[in-house]
């Protein structure tokens, strides 16, 4: 039997991905590194039923892998959001000196937050590695990025814990705070990282003892590492992140947020005519990936425009599940359905 990641090197990277890649140095590069997934070719009905069985099963699953993977889509929201993302970050390219500001990226489920922030990584990973190399001059492996995901128990201990994590440290199972905390400036040094992303960062209670640990060790990490942090999270503001206070747990919150630039993403609208031309050109770009038999122009950017708007808000978290539920619908069953214009929802 062939193995089929000799056959199809391009997917090489991305079938080794798995749902612990954020938290791992490996898995992040690895997902940095992958080769664009190729799309499949569109077949007609006629084509589809001359497959034999194999080949319409392996046809039939790369279809469900590719319309379950769909994206990320160059939107108007995110290309905005890169543009702030690296003039922040290049800004941040001070002498030792200088605290670098850092940025937190607020805005509600659905619109892209995390998505957009690892097009970032990304992008940044193979920039510095095509600058500097793979190694750093003490011989070191150069890992750009590192990624840390909170809960709502995370204090200090554990937050300096899941830096070691991502690294892979041999000293992450035992230690105080403070080791796990000197360890996991040891690696940012050693490996040269530039960005650091805490992602669901609302997880956190603020108001309690060990949200204000972790305030803390943010202006420790914005003294000390020599990386730009960036936050990722709902309702910051509200939570307290930006708000100035008379007490001292708020005053310690309000000086994390006079050092943070504060970015959003907002959702599509159609009030104006501007938005229902980025809605449009959205829509037609998700077009033009699937992967149907009976796929015709405007069948999504027409046809369905109301509907997905009205189903989504527009919100592109909600408008990619239903595509791609959609299409996974059609591709397993091969039926249609249709609307009162009477033009078909889905097809095979």
């Amino acid at each position: 039997m062939t193995n089929r990641h000799q056959t199809d090197p391009a997917d090489g990277l991305r079938e080794k991905l798995d749902h612990l890649t954020l938290s791992r140095k490996e898995g992040l590069r690895r997902l940095a590194e992958a080769s664009p997934r190729p799309q499949p070719e569109v077949l007609s009905r006629r084509q589809l039923g001359d497959l034999g069985e194999g080949a319409r099963t392996e046809y039939d699953r790369s279809r469900r892998k590719w319309h379950a993977n769909i994206g990320p889509l160059q939107t108007p929201q995110m290309e905005a959001l890169l543009e702030d993302l690296w003039d922040i970050f290049d800004s941040n390219d001070h002498d030792g000196d200088k605290v670098k500001s850092s940025i937190a990226l607020d805005a509600f489920p659905g619109l892209g937050k995390t998505t957009s922030a690892l097009a970032f990584a990304k992008r940044l990973h193979r920039r510095e590695i095509a600058e500097a190399g793979e190694l750093t001059e003490a011989g070191f492996e150069r890992w750009p990025v590192c990624r840390v995901g909170l809960t709502a128990n995370t204090g200090m201990r554990d937050f300096n814990r899941a830096i070691l994590e991502f690294y892979g440290h041999p000293g992450r199972f035992r230690g105080t705070a403070a080791d796990f905390g000197y360890r996991a400036l040891d690696c940012v040094l050693s490996c040269e990282a530039k960005l650091l992303i805490v992602d669901d960062l609302h997880f956190l209670h603020w108001r309690n003892r060990s949200g204000v640990e972790v305030s803390n060790h943010f202006k420790y990490i914005a003294n000390e590492f020599p990386v730009t942090l960036l936050m990722i999270g709902v309702g910051l503001k509200t939570r307290g992140l930006f708000n100035e206070g008379e007490d001292f747990e708020d005053a310690v919150l309000a000086q994390t947020g006079r050092r943070t630039t504060q970015l959003g993403m907002e959702p599509f609208t159609v009030q104006t005519e501007q938005g229902r031309r980025d809605w449009r050109a959205m829509l037609l770009a998700v077009e033009q990936r699937l992967v149907l038999a009976d796929r015709y122009p405007g069948m999504i950017a027409d046809d369905l425009s109301d509907y997905l708007f009205a189903r989504s808000t527009g919100h592109i978290g909600s408008l990619m599940t239903l595509i791609n539920r959609g299409c996974q619908k059609a591709v397993r069953t091969g039926r249609t359905t249709r609307l009162p214009k009477g033009r078909a929802e889905s097809s095979n």
